[in-house]
């Protein structure tokens, strides 16, 4: 099994729904900073969002178990160009974080 390198990209604010479902002066995300770097293989790293690894886990332990399928692509290659990369976002849908997974080149041991 392989760590996993999670990556912020961005952070984002979907404005239009933001006005009208969300509560005054919401912004984006608080909890995350965009160029965070956390690691994991199947545990959700210390400070990392739980709802966040909720929706991106499966990636990460996709990754981390070697994709395999499609020469280390996800959905038969048409979603990304780059093997052993997703691209995910977290569920909140008025302030979707946008995350970089991908395989870190190290390898875990088991104790």
């Amino acid at each position: 099994m392989q760590k996993c390198k999670i990556t912020v990209i961005r952070k984002t604010l979907i404005e239009d729904l933001a006005k009208e479902y969300g509560v005054d002066g919401l912004g984006s995300c608080p909890l995350l900073q965009e160029g965070q770097v956390f690691y994991a293989d199947w545990e959700c790293p210390e400070g990392f969002c739980n709802e966040a690894w909720k929706a991106i886990y499966q990636y990460v332990f996709a990754l981390a178990h070697g994709t395999g399928d499609n020469g280390g692509l996800f959905y038969y290659g048409d979603w990304i160009k780059k093997p052993g990369v997703a691209i995910c976002s977290c569920n909140d849908g008025l302030r979707p974080v946008i995350f970089k997974i991908e395989i870190a080149g190290e390898e875990k041991f088991s104790d």
